[in-house]
């Protein structure tokens, strides 16, 4: 009996921790959804070839993986404290089938290593013609890479001849370029081609790749977290579920 109530607790700490977590993913979804001003943005001035434009539907994955995940905790929390079999078989075959996926996405990612380059750099045609079409010019894409290229401290796409011919050098004109473009060490006033090749800042996509690679093994260890959780909490309700069967 003992047991039982404590694993009761554990279910619910857990599912209500993945509840919030929902909740807070939904919200992230739909902020990214109806924000304008997000570095989804630059995306959306860009015409992406049909193999890309999944890229586009990241606001509504955010949206589809929340609601998941407040249904599981949901399922969890009312399957332990209601001492609902059905509840809890629901909530450990969505989290089996939850296990399967990433465990399949894992085995593609690496078999595929190179895809997220490979779909980055498929993106760069498209990307540097809207910055010598737009940048500048529009002023949604214009702050955005502003402060993407402030945040991650590099230079246009590739580099900085990105913005040759765009309608921020014509403006200005004609040799000069986005202070993040030329080191300070160089450049104190306006950053000119000629200060900004010898600055030798890095383009934006050198700088994800690293960023992703800098992160890798955080990103690997959260993953082994959370499949340990899955494991855990599909024990966890088939325990309850037995116990729950046999009190019956």
């Amino acid at each position: 009996m003992c047991c039982s109530g404590f694993l009761k607790i554990m279910m619910f700490i857990f599912n209500g921790s993945i509840f919030i977590a929902g909740a807070a993913i939904l919200g992230v979804g739909v902020w990214v959804k109806v924000d304008s001003g997000s570095l989804l943005g630059i995306l959306e001035n860009v015409h992406v070839s049909s193999g890309l434009s999944q890229l586009l539907n990241v606001s509504y994955m955010l949206i589809a993986v929340g609601a998941v995940l407040v249904v599981i905790g949901f399922l969890g929390c009312c399957g332990a404290i209601r001492e609902s079999r059905c509840m809890l078989l629901t909530f450990f075959s969505i989290v089996l089938i939850i296990f399967l996926i990433e465990v399949a996405a894992a085995v593609v990612l690496l078999v595929f290593q190179g895809l997220a380059d490979q779909l980055l750099l498929d993106l760069e045609e498209e990307v540097r013609g809207s910055i010598k079409t737009e940048f500048g010019k529009s002023e949604s894409l214009t702050s955005i890479w502003n402060a993407t290229m402030e945040g991650l401290k590099c230079c246009g796409y590739m580099n900085y001849t990105d913005f040759e011919d765009s309608p921020y050098t014509s403006d200005h004109g004609g040799d000069v370029y986005p202070p993040t473009c030329c080191n300070a060490t160089i450049s104190d006033d306006i950053c000119n081609g000629n200060k900004a090749h010898l600055s030798m800042i890095d383009g934006c996509f050198d700088k994800l790749l690293q960023l992703i690679e800098d992160n890798a093994v955080i990103i690997a260890a959260v993953a082994l977290g959370i499949a340990a959780l899955e494991i855990a909490a599909m024990v966890v309700s088939m325990v309850l579920y037995k116990k729950i069967g046999t009190k019956a």
